[in-house]
């Protein structure tokens, strides 16, 4: 059995191994890249993705990939498809087959049926001068000196270089599609990551109690607001605009500094300009405001309005952290 220090050796020597291959591929963006970008942006019909072994495998999460980023593509896995998934195959489709060495046996049979149909072939391989290479309209050159595996064999630094000459694909299709965070949102509705996107002040504070008292009410109604509320603050409000805040830190500070608080109002403990929020605004904005000013509560107005109170544990309660 490997000892602690030999094992984070080995660890680290296949992520420098695997960093290496990965910086090497700046050398092999060229004209072909830019044309199948082109080409695809120009396209009428969706990428279809394919390969086997390993290379299926990242065939699978480029799919994904181009899928959530707004390029419709589907994944077809290479053995299948020449026992009856060729069907999958639409007239104006691109199809992108991925393979290391270019000249499995499936890629041999898949590729000249592929061009019988007359679609356009992108190939992502590490062997220009393979089957695929040489039958390819462009090449994606995902080239790697030799694999993290200590005996070269194991698919390790190559499926790495086809991931990212995938998402450098994905990645360029977004820009030149002017792909926006509105258009990511509509592709991410579920999770943390949606809610970032989609999920607003608004939605936050509809189940929220609005505590609230005015500047001249008395101390002992106030805690029995706060209390009553469960936000562990209130706001002070005066003809529907917000003059000021009571939290449970100030009525804390209050009981240190005054030993009589009966004579106390709103108005003598509430902190003045208090940080709001429009109730229009994105929760991840509510959480950003929260954490740049060290608070767990902020107000929210709706035209100068004061209509509710998100607090940090709503943000906590969707995820949103």
């Amino acid at each position: 059995m490997k000892n602690k220090n030999t094992i984070i050796a080995i660890a680290k020597q296949t992520i420098i191994e695997e960093s290496k291959a990965i910086a090497n591929l700046i050398n092999f963006v060229n004209e072909d890249f830019t044309k199948t970008v082109n080409f695809i942006l120009t396209s009428k019909g969706r990428v279809i993705v394919t390969g086997i072994g390993k290379s299926a495998n990242i065939a699978t999460k480029i799919v994904a990939t181009l899928n959530s980023t707004g390029t419709p593509a589907i994944f077809m896995h290479a053995a299948d498809a020449i026992h009856g998934d060729l069907g999958n195959i639409q007239e104006n489709d691109v199809v992108i087959c991925i393979s290391n060495s270019g000249n499995t046996p499936e890629i041999k049979v898949l590729v000249p049926l592929i061009k019988n149909y007359g679609n356009k072939i992108v190939a992502i391989t590490g062997n220009t001068e393979s089957f695929l290479g040489k039958n390819a309209d462009f090449v994606l050159n995902s080239f790697v000196e030799k694999e993290a595996c200590p005996n070269n064999l194991a698919p390790t630094s190559s499926t790495t270089a086809q991931l990212v000459i995938g998402d450098a694909l994905a990645v360029c299709l977004l820009e030149k599609n002017n792909f926006s965070s509105k258009d990511f949102a509509k592709y991410h509705p579920g999770g943390a990551l949606g809610k970032k996107l989609y999920l607003r002040v608004q939605d936050l504070i509809d189940n929220n109690e609005l505590p609230m008292v005015a500047p001249n009410t008395p101390i002992k109604d106030v805690i029995i607001e706060i209390s009553k509320k469960r936000l562990g603050t209130t706001a002070v409000v005066e003809n529907n605009k917000i003059v000021g805040i009571i939290t449970d830190g100030d009525l804390r500070r209050m009981l240190k500094d005054n030993s009589d608080i009966s004579t106390l109002l709103a108005k003598d403990i509430m902190g003045k300009n208090p940080k709001t929020i429009s109730v229009d605004a994105m929760a991840i904005q509510a959480l950003e405001t929260m954490e740049n000013n060290n608070i767990t509560q902020i107000l929210v107005e709706d035209n100068s309005k004061y209509v509710g109170v998100v607090h940090l544990h709503d943000l906590l309660k969707e995820g949103i952290f």
